[in-house]
């Protein structure tokens, strides 16, 4: 499917995910059905998801953290679509670099580093190296809650 460009704007309109599609046809000078339609293609497609997305820092006891995997594979996309079912994985993404994957990770009081690392990377194969990134600070950084 090509996204056009009333697609982009119908897409930029449901950053603010409560925007009715009513409000949204009236902006665009377009029918509510016409928006609805491009909506559930789009959504049916695996283009476009609405979800709600936090802000980290504003959940109690919770930080986000950035890891960077070296592989002793060049199976990249088997590997990150492994990586992308750990627990507390928010997304991962194969990448150029010194880095293979990078993923970033929702961690909480009692699913922290340590049990990440344990309980859930290092019990895959392939896995030559990791570098944790922690998030000190965030701009514009939303994640869905997944723990």
């Amino acid at each position: 499917m090509k996204i056009d460009d009333i697609n982009i704007k119908i897409i930029k309109h449901l950053r603010d995910g409560r925007k009715s599609f009513k409000k949204i046809a009236k902006i665009l000078s377009i029918t509510e059905n016409t928006v609805r339609s491009r909506v559930n293609k789009l959504t049916n497609e695996g283009i476009l998801e609405i979800t709600g997305l936090v802000d980290p820092e504003a959940i109690p006891d919770h930080r986000v953290v950035f890891v960077g995997v070296k592989l002793s594979t060049f199976n990249l996309v088997d590997k990150g679509k492994e990586f992308s079912k750990l627990k507390g994985v928010v997304s991962v993404s194969v990448v150029t670099g010194r880095f293979d994957l990078i993923l970033v990770v929702l961690l909480k009081k009692g699913f922290d580093l340590l049990e990440f690392y344990t309980q859930e990377v290092y019990q895959l194969e392939g896995v030559r190296s990791v570098e944790t990134f922690v998030v000190y600070k965030g701009y514009n950084l939303k994640v869905p809650y997944i723990l």
